[in-house]
């Protein structure tokens, strides 16, 4: 079977060929124009990051309040809409609004991971999304974007100093994205069943074949972020062990980040893992032992804003009911890059010190699209053929061709690709630490001073979010070195 040439499922045909063709366009325009909760003008002639185009501009130009106004109403349910309000009315400063952000989206959350089964088998069998296109199903975020939802979650408590409040959302980020996973799983289970049952998999195969793809790596797949995060309140805890292992896990994803491994070998020195110290030390150096006057300043450092999906064409071939070669277009989403620009730079007294990098957001995003593409290829695939073989019911019976033409004009627009995820991200993100006196020390950043506040050994943690030059801090202390 030549790959870019698709035959109807046995199925589909069937299916199509039993309904009562003077209620086809009946049917069609009543999906398209009444569809179901999910479903918008916006996301059925258009898609997400079109709309959002402007507000991930004004993001990225640290405009926050403007960004956070000119974000769409509940377009697409309150999981993603909470995730995109919470962050960016964090950046704004209203901690209240971000809170209530984030706190619906993780009910919406909830709430969806009681029904993954039902998410799982709706993408392919709603009919309302095999007429028109993805964005009718309900949004399902990547575990990375839930892993980030508990993280800022988890930076709420710490900002309000209730380090026990974040510890629980710690352990919370890694059981959701666990759950995340295994749905991904099932998902990817479903696709390849799917596409065989439908005799498209040659089909799909040739999709995937073309599709842009930035490759795997670590990185791109776990959230050295989180585990740095994770790992300084199990430390701030007193859970060692805890911490240890969660140090380790961001040093996987980020081998060269001296600061993490400086964090581990703290954590072994403390806990007596000699063994563990020793490998540490032969490739990153000698241990340095703080003195008790000294403080720890540690710097966690968001910069940008996360690439946003695009819009991506691929022409295919099918052969119809009766035989004829036909000319479609897959709209799919996809991401123009998946690099991240380099850490930058701030002073800390008269010095200037660089973070280094722990997570880069665009690369996790790319890898998420990544394996949820078969799945959305089977569902663009099949939606292709069955739009098609509804305009060829529609041909035979109306002698005016009048619907055949509105089908054709209803199939062209409301093909559109899922470009739906969080937008509000930041693009990477980095960490700094170091020891320090205690009392006042300045910082600049982007040319704003901001004074922070040490205590004779502890640690206190300082997060910064740059986006086009402006800066967004708070500062807060953790427990003991």
């Amino acid at each position: 079977m030549n790959h870019r040439i698709l035959q109807a499922p046995v199925v589909l045909r069937r299916a199509l060929s039993a309904l009562n063709k003077k209620h086809i366009l009946v049917g069609l325009l009543s999906v398209g124009l009444i569809g179901c909760a999910n479903l918008s003008v916006q996301g059925l002639f258009s898609h997400y990051s079109a709309g959002l185009k402007q507000t991930h501009l004004l993001a990225s130009q640290g405009e926050y309040a403007q960004a956070l106004e000119t974000l769409p109403e509940s377009v697409d349910g309150e999981l993603l809409d909470g995730m995109e309000r919470g962050r960016l009315a964090l950046l704004a400063g209203d901690s209240a609004a971000s809170k209530g952000g984030f706190d619906q989206a993780d009910l919406a959350a909830r709430e969806q991971q009681q029904q993954a089964m039902i998410q799982i088998s709706e993408g392919f069998n709603q009919a309302g999304s095999l007429l028109t296109n993805d964005n009718m199903l309900t949004y399902s975020p990547p575990d990375y974007e839930l892993g980030f939802l508990h993280l800022y979650m988890m930076l709420g408590y710490v900002q309000q100093g209730d380090l026990t409040a974040a510890l629980v959302e710690a352990r919370r980020a890694n059981q959701v994205q666990e759950d995340a996973r295994k749905l991904r799983e099932s998902e990817l289970k479903n696709a390849t069943a799917s596409a065989q049952k439908n005799g498209i998999s040659d089909n799909v195969g040739a999709v995937l074949s073309r599709y842009p793809d930035a490759g795997s790596m670590l990185g791109a797949v776990q959230n050295g972020y989180l585990f740095y995060l994770s790992a300084l309140l199990y430390e701030a805890e007193g859970n060692l062990n805890g911490a240890f292992i969660d140090f380790s896990r961001a040093l996987a994803v980020a081998p060269d980040n001296q600061f993490v491994a400086s964090a581990a070998m703290r954590v072994a020195f403390k806990q007596g893992r000699k063994n563990d110290l020793k490998l540490l030390e032969q490739r990153y150096g000698k241990y340095q032992r703080p003195l008790n006057s000294q403080s720890q300043l540690v710097v966690i450092n968001e910069q940008g804003i996360v690439n946003a999906r695009q819009d991506w064409r691929l022409p295919i071939w099918f052969s119809d009911r009766n035989g004829n070669l036909e000319t479609y277009s897959l709209a799919l989403p996809y991401y123009t890059s998946f690099s991240a620009r380099p850490q930058k730079s701030f002073h800390i007294d008269e010095s200037d010190v660089m973070p280094e990098a722990v997570v880069n957001v665009n690369a996790m995003a790319q890898q998420a699209l990544n394996e949820a593409m078969p799945a959305m290829s089977v569902r663009q695939i099949l939606r292709v053929v069955a739009k098609n073989e509804m305009r060829k019911s529609l041909s035979e019976k109306d002698e005016s061709g009048v619907g055949n033409l509105v089908a054709n004009i209803f199939n062209v627009l409301s093909e559109q690709p899922d470009t739906r995820s969080w937008q509000t991200l930041p693009e990477s993100a980095g960490v700094y630490s170091g020891m320090y006196s205690a009392g006042k020390h300045a910082m600049t950043v982007d040319g704003q001073s901001i004074e922070v506040s040490l205590q004779p050994g502890k640690t206190t943690l300082v997060w910064l979010s740059r986006q086009g030059g402006k800066v967004v801090h708070w500062q807060g202390i953790l427990g003991g070195i």
